[in-house]
């Protein structure tokens, strides 16, 4: 479980290198630590301060959390599969470290999203650590579903690896959480992260073949942004 920390998060716990298959295994409890940690946040900080200032606060820790490395994932993709180029020149794009328009334009859409959704919403911290478990589990899943099109990278050591154990017990114990936050609309909001993961995988093997370590960061924020928006729908 360390090795996942310091993989995952910027936090002290051990040397943050490339994931191996064990690694990978732990990383939904990972996710639902972090998600636990960030509804505290949001459940202290609205005690405090208004909805807004409290929410804008849960979307700072998080980005302290991962050390804005899925967000810089999401940039690099968004720059990466949105433009028409080739095959070669997305890759190369994907790998510079600048941004373009379009990771800008995307990266404000999906921390406004996250904002507002919170901004929205009563704190729940069961909630957030159903997403996030998700989340990091739609990674894990990614890792070993689809073809990984770098020679080397920080996720060739993880490809191909068996997901599907993974999948499960993260399926469950994210679903579980969303249903003890709330009944239904959490399991659903809960669900959604993999649909909106699924699509950014699937437009990158459309695009590029596969996927790369910036689509996997790119998927968990994808899947949490959507998941938070259909928590907050009037059902």
């Amino acid at each position: 479980m360390r090795k996942a920390l310091a993989f995952l998060t910027p936090l002290p716990v051990g040397t943050a290198e490339p994931p191996d298959r064990r690694t990978l295994a732990w990383f939904p409890a990972v996710g639902a630590l972090i998600g636990t940690v960030l509804g505290g946040v949001w459940w202290g900080a609205e005690r405090l301060w208004p909805a807004p200032v409290a929410a804008a606060l849960v979307v700072a820790a998080d980005l302290a959390l991962t050390g804005m490395l899925h967000l810089d994932g999401l940039m690099d993709t968004a720059d990466g599969l949105l433009p028409h180029l080739t095959l070669e020149r997305r890759l190369e794009v994907m790998r510079q470290p600048d941004v373009g328009a379009y990771a800008v334009a995307v990266a404000i859409v999906a921390i406004g999203l996250r904002f507002t959704a919170l901004a929205s919403m009563q704190p729940s911290v069961l909630l957030l650590a159903g997403i996030w478990c998700a989340s990091r589990t739609t990674m894990a899943v990614i890792s070993g579903a689809f073809r990984y099109v770098r020679e080397h990278g920080l996720a060739s050591p993880v490809a191909g690896s068996a997901w599907r154990p993974i999948g499960l017990y993260g399926l469950i114990g994210s679903v579980s959480l969303g249903a003890f936050a709330g009944g239904r609309p959490q399991e659903a909001a809960v669900a959604s992260v993999f649909a909106g993961a699924l699509v950014v995988v699937l437009l990158a093997r459309r695009r590029i073949g596969g996927f790369t370590g910036d689509v996997l960061g790119a998927a968990a924020v994808v899947g949490e942004t959507v998941a938070l928006v259909i928590a907050t729908a009037k059902w």
